[in-house]
């Protein structure tokens, strides 16, 4: 650990804060949590718009300096205050395939499972558009199973023989599933692999409403 850690997590219920919450817990690293209005957008108030210029969570200050998005802030949290076994070094032999999941729970994932959210849920019913709905759902049934097939298999963790950032990155976007009820038809073994993973505590205290 390069400096001693000086962390505040602006966080809300159900978000994306909940991958560094959880990283920070499994890290045992000490943090101040505060909590940011979610209920209407943008997020928080003009007070907080001075961390995130743009309203959205997470963000996370550490003294002076200030990191936003989840997965940055993962790889900030474990470049800044590891070696943590977190993260898969690159002289270990699952590091591109620990980063490709890393990023596939975001960038691989976000547009068919917002568009599903928010055609399904978020958006006013007069404005839901039941054909985007219906392709979403189709692109992230074909997530699911690239996932299913090519990411956990016969796998207990995604990448290396122990629990890693990526996983808290897979397992945040089946959680969302999981809310707006469009994770029940998911193969067995990611329904195994989400049951096994929010069993540890690190969840628990993450995904807490508090």
């Amino acid at each position: 650990m390069s400096r001693k850690p000086d962390l505040t997590l602006f966080h809300a219920p159900q978000t994306r804060s909940i991958r560094v919450r959880w990283l920070l817990e499994e890290m045992q690293l000490p943090y101040h949590l505060q909590t940011v209005q979610f209920a209407t957008r943008p997020a928080g108030d003009e007070t907080y718009g001075l961390i995130h210029p743009l309203r959205k969570v997470p963000a996370l200050q550490d003294g002076d300096e200030v990191v936003l998005d989840s997965i940055a802030i993962m790889q900030y949290l474990l470049g800044r205050y590891g070696p943590s076994a977190c993260e898969i070094r690159p002289d270990e032999a699952d590091y591109g395939r620990y980063l490709h999941w890393l990023n596939f729970g975001e960038s691989g994932m976000t547009m068919a499972v917002s568009l599903l959210l928010a055609h399904t849920q978020l958006l006013p019913e007069g404005k839901r558009d039941p054909n985007l709905a219906a392709w979403a759902r189709h692109e992230t049934g074909k997530l699911l199973g690239f996932a299913s097939e090519h990411g956990i298999a016969d796998r207990e963790f995604i990448a290396g023989d122990r629990f890693t950032a990526a996983d808290i990155s897979m397992i945040y976007m089946f959680y969302l599933l999981k809310l707006i009820r469009e994770f029940g038809d998911a193969p067995d073994n990611l329904k195994a692999y989400f049951d096994r993973m929010t069993a540890r505590e690190g969840w628990a205290i993450a995904s807490s409403r508090d």
